[in-house]
């Protein structure tokens, strides 16, 4: 076993609420600079920059764990993370087949579909930050359904987290993990779920040092998947 700087949490300029500039090229560069071994791109309800960024995570030597950040249809956001984009690319269709509300650029951003030299391809219509038709317990079962895993995002957080949301934490369903924002304290009791420390970047400078460390086989994505699937209860 090997320990890996990891930044499980990290959103591209496909999510309208993050800059422009957090294309795949860029992210996966900034990762290289801060020294990451491996790195999650989990954009709102979205997937399609995925294809993009693993080319970039090749030529930079970083595992990339293909994921998505979905939000349930009680406004919590989930972690999605799958060993295989394709997985995430069918996983995502589904997600993105509720999804009704128009994209609205000037309100909220742009929805950036890039390609490996991260020129423009198309744009996602719908807005990709409302909520999904699938509430907590539906979509933690479509997720297992396409071969991933489920992970409740930055519960320490006021708002869009399980125990803000909810009021609670469950402490006997089948997560990979919980993820912890790094900025905030942490005052919940955990119930013993493996904790993910996260970036949640939005921009290029937020995405995490050389700070958050898990330990696993080998410097892939297979082994960093296996690691998270065996802490599922």
């Amino acid at each position: 076993m090997a320990s890996f700087a990891v930044d499980l949490h990290i959103h591209s300029c496909l999510s309208p609420c993050a800059d422009d500039d957090m294309t795949p090229n860029n992210i996966l560069g900034m990762a290289h600079l801060k020294g990451l071994d491996a790195v999650a791109i989990t954009d709102h309800n979205a997937w399609q920059n995925l294809p993009a960024a693993a080319k970039a995570a090749e030529r930079y030597g970083i595992v990339l764990l293909p994921g998505l950040e979905v939000t349930t249809r009680e406004e919590v956001h989930m972690l999605c993370y799958f060993g295989e984009i394709e997985q995430a690319a069918a996983f995502g269709e589904t997600v993105q087949k509720t999804l009704f509300l128009p994209g609205n650029k000037a309100l909220f951003g742009n929805q950036l579909i890039l390609d490996e030299n991260d020129e423009v391809l198309g744009e996602i219509e719908p807005l990709l930050i409302q909520a999904s038709s699938f509430g907590v317990e539906e979509l933690l079962l479509l997720t297992q359904s396409c071969g991933g895993l489920c992970v409740p995002a930055h519960i320490n957080k006021k708002a869009n987290s399980m125990i803000a949301n909810l009021g609670f934490l469950p402490l006997n369903q089948p997560y990979a993990a919980v993820e912890v924002f790094k900025k905030l304290p942490l005052e919940a009791d955990t119930g013993g779920y493996l904790l993910l420390n996260s970036s949640d970047a939005h921009q290029l400078g937020e995405i995490a040092e050389r700070e958050f460390f898990l330990r696993f086989e080998a410097r892939s994505r297979e082994s960093l998947f296996a690691y998270l699937s065996a802490h599922v209860r």
